[in-house]
Formats: structure tokens, C-alpha cells, sequence
């Protein structure tokens, strides 16, 4: 999407608002002895009080209002009997809808007490957001945040998920551009331009770069490594990004 008025900005803002507000109250509430269920019971109440839609539950029949992933989890994983233990790595991943505008963002973190390795995993997903955020200016190259993310997850001797990515987004939940790798390509050269409404989503990885869909259908895995995502979605302008989740 290209947000071209006033009323475009307004509404990403507004469901922005809505969906970093979710996000935030889930990973308070994520505490050792809570289950995935419980967490996204309260992701549901809190759509339905701010008059939005889940975007994961309304445009693909997924089996929860967000998606909480845990552990070997790395993205999509279902809401349910899992019990939260302390030092587990999750992810809050939540996507809406409200008056034909949609937003996307999600984070992991450690619960508690955690391997300090994971705790710097989660830092590095942050550290190649922000990293990335500079490049996302009208006439940079796409491949410029991907070139960075890949770069600070390599500092930090970290790896990247290749087929995970960041896409268009504002009045569908995935739109053009549909790829935004979180490597340099230079297939992804394309220019940014100004008012595009982007899911930047930087996938840190300790070691794999590629996911795998589990036998559910949803969520998805890797052979054995750790992963932290940091998303938010953004507006371009010339003035500098705004972060509407944020």
C-alpha cells in the first residue's frame, strides 16, 4: 500500500495503536505457569473492545487470535495448553484489522531467568531492526535492509532465516512488495518509495537459516536453533519512517 492521505495515516496509525497495545499486554502478562490459551484469550477480548479484527483468526481461519510461539517454535505456533516455564524464549506475534487497515508486529523475548545467549539473541533481532530502519528511506534500495539485518546478526555471530521476510502490508495483511529479505539479494533492488507501507521483520537465528511447517499446518520449526523476530510495521516518508505499532 501507498499511503497517500491524511485518513491512510491516520487509520495504519490507529490499528498500529491497537495491535502494539495487544502485544505489549500478552508479553506482560507472560509469566512462568500461564498457557499459550490463556494468553491469547486475552489478545481476543482486547480486539474485540477495541473494535478490530485479529488478522491471523479473520483472513486465514487460524486457530487463535495471535500467534505465541515458544521455544523450537519460531513463528505461526498455535495457541494452547502450553504452560510458559521460566527462561523460555517466546514470541508475540499479532496482526489486525480495523476499518480496512492492517498492521503486523510481533517480539520475542525470554521469560525470567534465561540463558544469557538467548537474551543476546533477542537484543541482535533488535539491534538488525533498527539497523535496517535506516536504510527504509524513498529511493533506497530494498535490499539495503536485509543487507544490514544480515550484517548485525553476523557481528553478533548470529545467522539469518532466508525463508522467512518481511512484506507489504496496510489494506490487506500481505500485499506488494512481497519479499524483504532479511539478506542482500540483489533480486530485491527495488526502490522504495514514498508513503509504502512495509512489515519490516528481521528473523535472528543461532545457527539454520531455513524454517519448516510442523505436521499442524501452521506452525513453523527449525532442526534445532533458537530464533528471535522483531517486527513492527512502518509508513515511508520523506521526513523518516513512522512506526505505527510502535
Amino acid at each position: 500500500m501507498i499511503a497517500k492521505t491524511e485518513e491512510d495515516v491516520n487509520g495504519l496509525k490507529e490499528i498500529g495503536r491497537i495491535c502494539g497495545k495487544i502485544r505489549d499486554e500478552l508479553v506482560s502478562r507472560t509469566k512462568p505457569g500461564v498457557t499459550t490459551k490463556e494468553l491469547d484469550d486475552t489478545a481476543g477480548m482486547m480486539f474485540e473492545k477495541e473494535g478490530a479484527l485479529s488478522a491471523p483468526k479473520d483472513e486465514y481461519d487460524f486457530p487463535g487470535y495471535g500467534c505465541i510461539s515458544v521455544n523450537e517454535e519460531v513463528a505461526h505456533g498455535i495457541p494452547g495448553k502450553r504452560v510458559i516455564q521460566e527462561g523460555d524464549l517466546v514470541n508475540v506475534d499479532i496482526s489486525g484489522s480495523k476499518d480496512g487497515y492492517f498492521a503486523d508486529t510481533g517480539v520475542s523475548f525470554v521469560v525470567g531467568d534465561g540463558e544469557e545467549m538467548l537474551q543476546r539473541l533477542c537484543d541482535t533481532a533488535r539491534e538488525a531492526f533498527d539497523a535496517g530502519l535506516e536504510k527504509a528511506k524513498p529511493g533506497s534500495k530494498k535490499s539495503g535492509l536485509g543487507r544490514m539485518v544480515n550484517k548485525t546478526a553476523r557481528q553478533q555471530g548470529f545467522s539469518v532465516i532466508k525463508n522467512l521476510t518481511g512484506h507489504g502490508i496496510g489494506r490487506s495483511i500481505h500485499e506488494e512488495p512481497e519479499h524483504i529479505f532479511n539478506f542482500f539479494s540483489r533480486w530485491d533492488d527495488e526502490l522504495l518509495t514514498d508513503g509504502m507501507v512495509l512489515a519490516f521483520e528481521p528473523f535472528i537465528s543461532t545457527d539454520e537459516e531455513e524454517v519448516y511447517q510442523s505436521d499442524d499446518g501452521w506452525t513453523l520449526l527449525t532442526e534445532g536453533s533458537f530464533v528471535a523476530q522483531y517486527e513492527h510495521t512502518i509508513i515511508l516518508t520523506k521526513e523518516g519512517p513512522i512506526i505505527t505499532t510502535l
